[in-house]
This record gives structure tokens, C-alpha cells and sequence, in this order.
């Protein structure tokens, strides 16, 4: 088949693998820096500073398609004009228009990295360790004019392990889509015939990292929480410590084996840039080498351990 491949990051890159190393080929691909920056921007990060997208698309020798939206008239012509057999669109942050599916009907395919319906939107590999999920994936489905809601072609389960990270997460899964594509292109009209709608009373949606999903809540949670959280958040954003009013960050933690009969968000101990507060279970946790998120962090960090922050304040 000839594909055109819509992507950006560890995604299309797994998925450009996949098919280089099938029998199917692929005819143009659009990297998001190209809608996103100007001529000379592009010019500038390519030659000067080159993404890992455009040295591994230069180091493939792919063509590239270069347009300013997937749904230009532009875009919608090349795709004609390459004689695509289907567009396959790996990590993507625009919403493709119904004239632009139109362009190939049922031919424009999304990988989306969990077990859909479950876990829509923009970062499940955060939200099933979050959520304490044994398993996720990777569904390959058709795409319509909303988000993560087409119709099923093929999907692989991915095992979460203990000490997965989103990052960690994320790699697999991308390595699940790589040696899944060339089966899926192998088998697409089958695949078409037997395709299954998704099951709305499944369905669940998450959105993108917010500031609140940053912060850890000593009242509510239990350290697994936690733990999970801290995992599930890296390597996108660091979690803080909210203390008098002021975000800690922190370098490495540990859950400790203590039980302390404290209000939860109590700091039970400190030595220097590191501190034990008591959890939503009476259990304590240690954090090392804090730093407080404000310019001069290095300043500001010492003078709150030594004259500010005090055992039995809270961090809540």
C-alpha cells in the first residue's frame, strides 16, 4: 500500500519503521513542525538545530509533504496526487475536517496508544498509571470528525509494568505500533469489512496535564497513589509539594515503612533539603533535595529549610 504518514515524535517514528520494514511504502510524510513554523523558523531549526523527526526523515530519505494545515486544499490535493492508498496519522494535535476524510473515505487510519474506547484523549500513558490499570495498548482505528471515536480495525495489548513511567509506557506502546503496522496494512480490507464500532458505555476521556494533576494531595492520597502519579507524569512535568503557600520540587522520594498517628500533610521530620510528611494512610514519605519553583530556586530553597519551613507545619 501507499501511505502518507500524518505525525510527529516516538509514534511516527515507530510507525515510519514498521512500514520501511514491510512491503508497503511510504509516498510523503508531514511532520508537525511544518504547519507549526514559518519558512525561515524551519529553515533555522532544521539546519541549525535539526528535531530528531526531520534527521530521522532525512536519514530515510522519505519525502516530505510540506503544507500549513491537514486541512488545506493543498494537502488534499497532494494526497491525490501521490495516489495514496491510505493516511495514516501517528500523534497529531490538529482536528481533521470531514473534507479532508472525505479525500480518501474509510482510508484514514489514527493509532491511538490505549485500549479504546477506554482512555481518550491527548495522554493516556499518563492516565492508565494514574488509574492503576494492569494492562493498555494500542488501537488502530478509523478516523471521523471527533477525537479517538472511529470505528476499531486491530488492537494489542501492552502489559504496565511495576515501575513503568509515562515515558517508559510510551515506548512500548510505540514499539507495540511498530510491528503491528505492517500486519494491519497487510490485512487493511479485511480489516474494513470486519471493523466494530466502539462501545460508548466504555468510553472515557481524559484531557491533556493540567496544573492540578501536578500537585500531590497528602490528604487524599495514599502513597501508591502517589508513586503512580510521580511515574505517570514523567517525563512531561515534575509533581510538587505545596508548603506555606510555595511549590517544592524534588529530586527523589521514598516511601518508608513508618507509621505515624498524624494528620495527613504533616512534615514529621526534616534534614537539610529533605523531608518526611505523613499520607492519606498515616504513612510516611521521604523527600530529597527539594527546590522551590521560583527564580534565585537555589537562594530561596535554603532560607525556607533553614528558617522557614518547621516540623508540624503542613504541606497541604
Amino acid at each position: 500500500m501507499r501511505v502518507v504518514l500524518v505525525g510527529y515524535g516516538e509514534m511516527m517514528r515507530a510507525l515510519a519503521l514498521g512500514i520501511l520494514n514491510s512491503k508497503h511504502e511510504i509516498v510523503g510524510i508531514l511532520r508537525s513542525e511544518t504547519i507549526h513554523h514559518n519558512g525561515i523558523m524551519r529553515f533555522f531549526n532544521d539546519y541549525v538545530k535539526p528535531s530528531d523527526d526531520y534527521i530521522f526523515i532525512k536519514t530515510h530519505s522519505i519525502p516530505e509533504i510540506k503544507v500549513n494545515s491537514v486541512n488545506s486544499n493543498k494537502f488534499r490535493r497532494i494526497i491525490k496526487q501521490l495516489n495514496a492508498d491510505i493516511v495514516l496519522v501517528g500523534s497529531w494535535r490538529e482536528r481533521f475536517s470531514v473534507h479532508t476524510l472525505n479525500t480518501l473515505p474509510n482510508h484514514f487510519v489514527n493509532v491511538h496508544p490505549s485500549l479504546l474506547p477506554k482512555y481518550r484523549g491527548p495522554n493516556p500513558y499518563m492516565q492508565v498509571i494514574i488509574h492503576n490499570e494492569p494492562v493498555s495498548g494500542i488501537t488502530f482505528h478509523l478516523m471521523d470528525v471527533n477525537y479517538d471515536t472511529g470505528a476499531i480495525l486491530h488492537q494489542k495489548e501492552v502489559k504496565i509494568l511495576r515501575d513503568d513511567t509515562g515515558g517508559s509506557l510510551r515506548m512500548r506502546c510505540c514499539d507495540t505500533a511498530r510491528n503491528e503496522i505492517g500486519f494491519l496494512l497487510d490485512n487493511f480490507n479485511e480489516r474494513l469489512v470486519n471493523q466494530r464500532s466502539q462501545n460508548e458505555t466504555e468510553s472515557s476521556y481524559w484531557s491533556q496535564i493540567s496544573l492540578k494533576d501536578t500537585i500531590i494531595d497528602f490528604e487524599s492520597e495514599t502513597p501508591e497513589e502517589i508513586d503512580r502519579r510521580i511515574r505517570a507524569l514523567s517525563p512531561w512535568t515534575k509533581c510538587y509539594l505545596p508548603i506555606k503557600g510555595e511549590f517544592f520540587s524534588f529530586r527523589s522520594y521514598q516511601i518508608t515503612k513508618n507509621k505515624l498517628n498524624q494528620q495527613a500533610g504533616t512534615i514529621v521530620n526534616k534534614s537539610g533539603n529533605t523531608i518526611f510528611i505523613v499520607c492519606k494512610d498515616s504513612s510516611v514519605m521521604k523527600f530529597s533535595e527539594l527546590k522551590i519553583k521560583r527564580p534565585f530556586s537555589q537562594y530561596l530553597s535554603k532560607l525556607f529549610w533553614e528558617k522557614i519551613i518547621k516540623i508540624n507545619d503542613k504541606a497541604i
